[in-house]
Order: structure tokens, then C-alpha cells, then sequence
């Protein structure tokens, strides 16, 4: 308490109360800048767009509780098309008071698919060679490369040379033989930019032309079938895109086939160390590659029927929480394993990243060490919904690893088809 008869003591007095409340104030701001920040990120985490099968209204984030969607006031314009209309702007809100963000809602029948787990070859012939390496001549005048010198580097895209296709490597040698020691123009792509470039071949010691350059035109690989859209003939697997094991590049799709795999091993995995399933190709096709996708491989399958119908999550249904990872481990039957979402990410640069997962399934910790090269593309079931679809383990925790939503990759199966 202040005394109220010396004006000293009440100038003191009067001075305490005043700091006081300046720190007062200064904290007020300061939680109310938090408070913003924390709003501005919640709405950033928040996509534009989402998809229900029910009411606009209706809509619900799984991962965050808190938020819901403003109601429109009863005999409004806004209440009446809410009901109505099969798309519309809805706002979402903290505890039904705060506004954070309005949103797209779209309408639409969920989507069931037949949900595989199941292990596949795929065999892909690349659109044009790809430089994974270059070969030097060594000659009393140093080294020489025809290739480094016309300006050519690792991961760069043959397409043509000498005015003639190259598809593969026998088309690069047949171009470089018949130019007979001349210049040729070569063209390429780099980063998804073509250019044209002149290359001259050096002889070696048989007489014979050569650009020092090797190059890969096809791959081939284990991973796991996502699932099969029963009613588009499609299907769609991995979650990632197939890439060249040397230099990381994405292969430009030519054509491709895929085919069923029986796993017959296991190298499992550790820290540092990825693992990875061994199995045996069929002959037989069952689908062809149309899409080589940074979400995954896609194209039609034209074999039996297989999997189970599952309908598909939309992506606010999917929260953190215990779940199944269905995948093969053995043979050609798939099982479910006890996983833990323990993340999720509705917005982001890179889709591939949606869940952070972890296997808590100590079968399959026993038998593989958790996620193991092959098991791209086991999906991800949730509540009897397809959640999600995995596509990478952490190398340093392989009971760790990353995953795609699957409305993610059913929106890229369906683009396959159009």
C-alpha cells in the first residue's frame, strides 16, 4: 500500500504503479503477437481446398478438435446453398469463436478402391540414355573426353545425336559410329531444359569412336502395389517416383510393365543401414507403366482380381494415432502391421512427407527392423479407411518412415486415365 500524505513517498508511489502497468502492457503485447503467430500458422497449416461426402457443414479436421466450421445464421442465403450446393466457402474457427481461415468445401461421393500391400516388379524403358558416368582417355597428352568437353554433365538426358533418336545405348553407339570421327550435334535435357550441344568422338585403341560417356536406358525393381481403382482399370504404387541408383535421377518414361514378385528374403534393416526384400519376377505382365510420377507409379492393370475394398480417407480424416501398415514380407500375401502416425502435414512443399509413421509391430520389427527397401508403397489403413501410402524410411531409424495421403496419389491415378 501507498502512504497518502508525503508527496514523496506518493511520487514513489504513484512511480511503482506506473512501471507497473508499462510491464503490464508489455506483456499484453507480447502475448498478443503469440497469439497472432500461433493463428497465422494454424491457418497455415490449413489446405485451400478440402473434400467431404456429406454437408459443407460438416466438415471436420481430425488432427486439430478444436476447429470447426462457422454455421451459417438459420434463414440466410449462406444457410440455404450450405444445404444446396455441392461446393462453397466455409469458415473455419478456434473453439467456434475465433475465425482462422475460410476454406473451399467440396462435395463429392467417397471413393472405395481394392487396397493390395502386395509386392510388384517394375520393368521401365527410359525416353532417351542417361549419363551415369564418364569414361577418360588417357593419352601422352593427359586425359581426354569428348563429353565433358561438349559441355555434357552426370544425370543429363540423351535424346538424339546426330540428327537420329536415341532411346538406348545401342542408338547412341550406332549415331556415334556413323558419324565416322565428325562432329556431332547431341541433344539433351537437363532439369527439364533441352539444349544442343557438338560433340567429337575420340578414337581409342581399336580404331573405334567413342563420346566417354556411359549410360543407362532401362530399370527394373521391387516396390509394393498401393492399390488397383477396380472401376478405371488403373493402379497405383510406391508413392515415389522410380529413379536412376546412381545419380538420383528421375526416369523419363518411355514405356513399362509391371509384374507379380513373390518375396523369397529379407535383408533387414538398421541404423545407417536400410534393408531390403528379396523376391522373384513372374514373366507374366499385368499392367502397363503410363505415369512415373514424384508420387508414384501409375498406369492399368489388366490382371485378376486382388486386394480388398477399402474406401479412401479424405485428408483432414487422417490423424495421429495407432494404424495398420499392409505389406509383404514373405511369399505374396500381404499382412497387417501395428504402425503409429505420429505426424501429420496437410500442407507442405513436398507431398512425399504428408505422415511421419513409426512401426510399432514387434513382428515385424523381428523380421525386417521396420521399413525396408520394397516396402514403398505398403499402404496405410486408419479407422477402415485408406489413410496414406508409404513411400521412405529414415535411414538412421528404420522403424521410422515418411507418407503420401492416398487422395493424393487416387488424384494422380485418375489424371493416368484422362
Amino acid at each position: 500500500p501507498c502512504p497518502a500524505h508525503p508527496n514523496a513517498k506518493a511520487r514513489e508511489c504513484a512511480m511503482r504503479k506506473h512501471k507497473f502497468l508499462r510491464r503490464a502492457l508489455a506483456v499484453l503485447a507480447a502475448c498478443l503477437l503469440l497469439g497472432a503467430a500461433c493463428l497465422a500458422g494454424l491457418a497455415k497449416a490449413l489446405p485451400d481446398t478440402f473434400y467431404i461426402d456429406g454437408a459443407l457443414t460438416d466438415l471436420k479436421i481430425a488432427a486439430m478438435p478444436f476447429l470447426s466450421v462457422a454455421q451459417p445464421r438459420q434463414g440466410s442465403v449462406a444457410a440455404d446453398n450450405a444445404v444446396a450446393d455441392k461446393s462453397g466457402n466455409v469458415t473455419l474457427t478456434l473453439l467456434g469463436v475465433v475465425p482462422i481461415k475460410t476454406v473451399r468445401a467440396v462435395s463429392t461421393p467417397r471413393r472405395t478402391v481394392q487396397v493390395c500391400g502386395t509386392p510388384f516388379g517394375v520393368k521401365m524403358f527410359s525416353d532417351g540414355a542417361l549419363i551415369v558416368a564418364f569414361s577418360d582417355r588417357y593419352t601422352a597428352l593427359g586425359s581426354e573426353n569428348p563429353a565433358k568437353a561438349a559441355g555434357l554433365r552426370l544425370g543429363d538426358w540423351i535424346v538424339s545425336a546426330g540428327g537420329r533418336p536415341v532411346r538406348s545405348n545401342d542408338d547412341l553407339t550406332a549415331a556415334i559410329q556413323a558419324a565416322d570421327g565428325a562432329p556431332l550435334t547431341v541433344v539433351y535435357r537437363r532439369d527439364g531444359v533441352q539444349h544442343t550441344s557438338a560433340l567429337t568422338p575420340a578414337q581409342d585403341e581399336k580404331g573405334r569412336y567413342k563420346a566417354g560417356v556411359w549410360v543407362r536406358d532401362s530399370g527394373a525393381g521391387i516396390g509394393t502395389m498401393s492399390f488397383v481403382d477396380a472401376q478405371h482399370g488403373t493402379f497405383a504404387g510406391l508413392g515415389h517416383s522410380i529413379s536412376d541408383t546412381d545419380t538420383g535421377t528421375e526416369l523419363t518414361l518411355l514405356s513399362g510393365e509391371i509384374v507379380p514378385v513373390t518375396i523369397t528374403g529379407c535383408i533387414r534393416g538398421a541404423a545407417g543401414s536400410p534393408g531390403e526384400l528379396r523376391g522373384e519376377f513372374s514373366a507374366k505382365a499385368v499392367g502397363r507403366v503410363l505415369a512415373n510420377d514424384a508420387a508414384g507409379v501409375y498406369g492399368s492393370y489388366t490382371g485378376g482380381t486382388i486386394g480388398q475394398a477399402v474406401p479412401v480417407a479424405n485428408v483432414q480424416e487422417v490423424t495421429p494415432g495407432e494404424a495398420e501398415l499392409w505389406t509383404t514380407v514373405q511369399g505374396t500375401t500381404a499382412q497387417p502391421y501395428k504402425v503409429r502416425i505420429e505426424r501429420v502435414t496437410m500442407t507442405g512443399s513436398d507431398p512425399n512427407r504428408n505422415l511421419l509413421i513409426k512401426v510399432t509391430d514387434e513382428r515385424l520389427l523381428e523380421k525386417t527392423g521396420g521399413i525396408v527397401q520394397g516396402m514403398s508403397g505398403s499402404p496405410i489403413v486408419q479407422n477402415g479407411q485408406l489413410a496414406a501410402v508409404l513411400t521412405h524410411v529414415l535411414v538412421n531409424d528404420p522403424a521410422k518412415g515418411y507418407a503420401i495421403f492416398a487422395a493424393t496419389m487416387l488424384e494422380k491415378a485418375d489424371a493416368v486415365i484422362k
